[in-house]
């Protein structure tokens, strides 16, 4: 199992983008978290095999029809703790 921590900037927030983002990784198997963050991002806390993250994160690149993404920042990790499902973090 990989981990991918997203940062995702842009047009992100009230756009449904946690709520296509946590379908999304339901739909490939992906584990971990979405949240708003206060200075208008989004951050992505995602686990999964290599492989589904790589098709997880060409989405979150694009967003959902609403969004407009500017930049993603990526940072591979070793996970420290494993996550049972996607939530939405408030």
């Amino acid at each position: 199992m990989k981990q991918a921590h997203l940062i995702i900037k842009g047009i992100v927030q009230g756009v449904s983008f946690r709520y296509y983002t946590r379908k999304k990784a339901t739909e490939l198997n992906i584990v971990g978290f979405v949240k708003n963050k206060k200075d208008g991002t989004v951050e992505v806390l995602a686990q999964g095999r290599e492989e589904e993250l790589k098709r997880f994160i060409a989405w979150c690149k694009e967003g959902p029809e609403m969004a407009t993404v500017k930049d993603l920042d990526i940072i591979w990790e070793k996970p420290q703790k494993e996550f049972g499902q996607f939530m939405i973090r408030r």
